[in-house]
């Protein structure tokens, strides 16, 4: 198939139309907002639905009574916006019902900045809403991959009745490049009738489905929440993703970086600045925040030439948490980052890389 350019979030919602999705509502936030200004054109071209809400709240609770009717739908915002969708997205994860919301980051907290950063990692995978839930959040480094998760998010929705967040950046958004939208990523239609309020005509059944996440018993909203956690747990053993960059076998690097999103391609190009100089440097870059890919870095943290872990971030040090709970304490953990909008430099990484190096 034939790569177009594309601007990032344009990308995105031709993605989640050629993964068969043709529902969408939003509400315009930057740097996401040519998401909907696209879709308000292209899905009546293929006889989809959008619709604009009045705020995000009101789009988060489209999403869930799609949902809860068996559409495949989704949403695109940013900081601020997640934030008020948060206790909708709460709802759809205890009623289990599949959903995808993307986040382009802007910087905060509060009204924060337009540019590009990764301050929302906590909400993404920690903190997203009240009550014992998880996201399956995946992290694209470059809008090829945002437009393949995109089409991998819907069957991973329906797989687990759950919500699933595509976590990216304002650069992510912003930039363009060449893209292909994979025929294989198309999710073909899932049978929903055992429990989407889908109509009992139209299930050709006398039992109604019944879509909530109220359970005043007490032994009863035990129970979901032991559901949900199977679950997450089958998330944990089977949807890890991560990459790796001079860290292969055999390949015996001084540092090890843990980098995600667009900022892991800077990183990319310090490590070869660094290899140049003969340097020897690797990096593993988580494709899933949640699940995290805990044993695969403890596996690389702990190899005998390593001296050294660092975890590089647009944000104050947020991923560093499961990082420093990934290696045990087995090698030192150093985080550095800005956010805001300003991105480490290839320059100051390899500073602060080799700074540490020879302090050792």
């Amino acid at each position: 198939m034939a790569k177009v350019l594309m601007k990032g979030n344009e990308a995105i919602g031709e993605a989640a139309i050629r993964a068969g999705c043709l529902n969408y509502f939003a509400y315009p936030i930057t740097p996401q907002s040519e998401v909907a200004e696209y879709l308000s054109r292209r899905m009546g071209e293929v006889d989809g639905v959008f619709l604009q809400g009045e705020s995000e709240v009101a789009v988060s609770y489209m999403i869930f009574g799609a949902a809860g009717a068996g559409a495949r739908v989704f949403t695109t915002s940013s900081s601020p916006g997640i934030s008020l969708m948060s206790e909708a997205i709460s709802y759809i994860a205890g009623a289990q019902c599949p959903a995808v919301f993307v986040n382009i980051m802007r910087g905060g907290p509060g009204l924060g900045g337009i540019l590009p950063s990764q301050g929302d990692y906590f909400q993404a995978t920690k903190s997203m809403g009240h009550g014992d839930f998880r996201l399956l959040v995946m992290a694209p480094a470059s809008v090829q991959e945002a437009v393949e998760m995109v089409m991998q998010a819907f069957p991973l929705a329906e797989k687990y009745r759950n919500p699933v967040m595509i976590l990216g950046d304002g650069l992510i958004g912003q930039m363009m490049e060449p893209v292909e939208f994979p025929d294989h990523l198309k999710a073909e239609p899932v049978d929903n009738s055992s429990w989407a309020t889908s109509g009992m005509e139209s299930r050709n059944s006398e039992t109604r489905n019944l879509v909530k996440s109220l359970f005043l018993d007490p032994a009863a909203l035990n129970n979901n929440n032991l559901v949900l956690k199977a679950k997450y747990d089958q998330m944990q053993a089977e949807e890890v993703r991560w990459e790796t960059y001079n860290a292969d076998e055999g390949y015996d690097y001084e540092a090890l970086i843990v980098s995600y999103g667009t900022m892991s391609r800077v990183c990319r190009t310090a490590i070869d600045t660094m290899k140049a100089d003969g340097i020897k440097v690797g990096m593993l870059r988580p494709q899933t925040l949640f699940p995290f890919p805990e044993q695969a870095i403890y596996k690389a943290a702990t190899r005998d030439s390593c001296r050294v872990v660092f975890s590089i971030e647009m944000s104050m040090g947020q991923m560093i948490e499961d990082v420093q709970r990934s290696i045990r304490g087995q090698k030192p953990v150093q985080w550095y980052g800005k956010c805001g909008g300003e991105v480490p430099t290839p320059e100051e990484i390899v500073e602060v890389v080799t700074n540490a190096l020879k302090a050792q």
